[in-house]
């Protein structure tokens, strides 16, 4: 439904203002890939949150808590 939606909108930027359109494409891509290691650093601070998270409540595990 967003694929659908993202080309349904880009082929209105594409009939309001096609150098627009055609930049977008093209700028698409490098943002994409500009943004790449944030989303891993991201990734990887979450895993190292949800590791602490699980050794602070395993003492609570260990004696019964639910979760």
């Amino acid at each position: 439904m967003s694929f659908i939606l993202t080309v349904l909108v880009w082929l209105l930027l594409a009939a309001i203002c096609w150098p627009v359109a055609i930049l977008a494409l093209v700028l698409l891509p490098v943002i994409w890939l500009l943004l790449l290691p944030f989303r891993l650093a991201f990734w990887a601070l979450e895993g190292i949150l949800s590791f602490v998270k699980a050794l602070f409540m395993l003492p609570a595990r260990l004696l019964g808590a639910r979760s």
